[in-house]
């Protein structure tokens, strides 16, 4: 069985996201979501919200791409987090050249933590490249539109919360 973990924040989870989440579907088996507890980034969003989210939107994918699909909270060594679930592959998202540098950065750190786990990159639609979960906060809590970013579901999410 191919297993892969596509690690992030997803604060919110956005279209970009659910972009790479169906492509990596049909390079495996099983493809692990790992969502990082990551508190110094200051989620908007709790952890069990945001395993709420994505198991919401990605449970129609399971009954299209018959490739299983696993939400799992994490927060050790992203090298740790693919070895404790099984993934011989790390999925990243790609969206521009600096997201390139950052990445190339880690997987030569994770290659001298664990070389038996590779990293495969792919790339966003082009529709989908400009999408940074960051981006989409700012633009809701400033009342904004989110709806080319975001799933109606999330957008419901991203109103309620801030309407607090």
């Amino acid at each position: 069985m191919r297993t892969a973990l596509y690690p992030g924040t997803f604060d919110p989870l956005t279209l970009g996201h659910l972009d790479i989440i169906e492509r990596a579907t049909a390079l495996v088996d099983k493809l692990v979501i790992g969502v990082a507890v990551n508190a110094e980034k200051g989620p908007l969003f709790s952890l069990d919200e945001r395993v709420a989210m994505i198991e919401t939107e990605t449970a129609k994918l399971v009954d299209t791409r018959g490739c299983s699909i696993v939400v799992h909270p994490f927060e050790n060594l992203l090298i740790d987090a693919a070895a404790d679930v099984g993934a011989g592959v790390i999925v990243r998202g790609l969206r521009a050249v600096a997201d390139f540098e950052y990445e190339f950065q880690m997987v030569g750190m994770n290659r001298q933590l664990n070389d038996a786990i590779e990293t495969v990159f792919l790339m966003a639609e082009a529709e989908h490249q400009a999408i940074a979960s960051k981006l989409v906060k700012e633009i809701a809590r400033l009342g904004g539109d989110v709806s080319k970013f975001v799933t109606p579901s999330v957008a419901t999410r991203l109103a309620e919360k801030l309407a607090r």
